[in-house]
């Protein structure tokens, strides 16, 4: 019996596609924005025309997943996204966040409350210059109590109703939460922290593969700590890629419902990215990464 939400993955360029719904097909190597923004993604970017040509050349390299937020920069991110490729594409699917904010000494603090999600939406919207966004995931702060989804969740499905959301994730959050929120509404994506040190998901990641839903994993090479281990280098020396590389190819085997969304504020860096999807691991190599969490 196929999951309610199945999806099917479909091999080619960028790691194949996962197609999560009629409308919402992304490529497995998809293209986060956060690094986009300055220091602590936080006001405008070192390389302005960098930022754009990085866009752009995401899309033309095929992509059509960009994973966004209006509160990086604040509201730099979005801008540049919008001066980049509006009009978009007819194939590309962008994903944003909502329920943080950013204050003045750059902290990111909850923004859960319903005037907060309501006002999130319509700023993501009007930033992006869309009149429905593609998938919002709710960012879930502080709290992996399955009831604290509840509220924040049904706004989004409410206004999912309304039609100015097509497609509902969720982000930092727990198995539990998981479930609960598929209770008030479709979840299309989870989207954690989670790499091949940091392996704490493992049991949702598989879950997840089980239900037709895709989990997408933040800092997939370690966030502003950049992954550094001994077993990543030897298996990048070896085959004569980079341990970035290394570290992105063990996700794309680890499972079908991975789709990763790895962030850089470089041409050069993005193509090194793409490049990934044609890396065979071999098995000796893939049992080295799996040990790595072990350490």
């Amino acid at each position: 019996m196929r999951a309610e939400h199945e999806h099917t993955v479909t091999r080619s360029p960028l790691g194949g596609t996962l197609r999560l719904d009629d409308d919402l097909v992304l490529t497995r190597i998809g293209y986060g924005a956060m690094q986009l923004a300055g220091p602590k993604v936080w006001g405008p970017p070192r390389d302005r025309d960098e930022a754009l040509a990085v866009l752009r050349a995401a899309v033309d390299a095929g992509i059509t997943h960009i994973d966004t937020s209006d509160y990086y920069g604040p509201h730099i991110v979005n801008d540049l996204v919008r001066e980049a490729l509006h009009p978009y594409p007819e194939h590309l699917r962008i994903a944003t966040k909502v329920g943080a904010r950013r204050t003045p000494d750059r902290a990111w603090p909850a923004a859960l409350s319903r005037g907060e999600l309501v006002q999130a939406v319509h700023d993501n919207l009007k930033r992006l210059d869309v009149p429905v966004l593609d998938l919002v995931n709710l960012r879930m702060t502080d709290t992996l109590a399955a009831a604290d989804i509840v509220e924040p969740f049904t706004v989004l499905a409410e206004l999912r109703d309304q039609g100015l959301i097509r497609h509902l994730g969720v982000s930092n959050v727990s198995a539990e939460q998981v479930r609960v929120a598929r209770t008030i509404a479709p979840v299309v994506a989870v989207q954690n922290y989670y790499n091949v040190a940091f392996r704490s998901d493992d049991a949702l990641v598989d879950w997840c593969a089980e239900q037709g839903i895709a989990y997408v994993p933040y800092y997939p090479l370690g966030g502003f700590r950049p992954l550094q281990a001994d077993a990543l280098d030897g298996v990048a020396r070896d085959l004569g890629i980079t341990a970035r590389q290394a570290a992105l190819a063990w996700l794309l085997h680890r499972s079908p419902a991975i789709l990763l969304i790895p962030g850089t504020s470089s041409v050069a860096h993005l193509h090194e990215n793409i490049a990934t999807a044609a890396i065979e691991l071999p098995e000796q190599a893939l049992r080295t990464l799996d040990a790595v969490a072990a350490h």
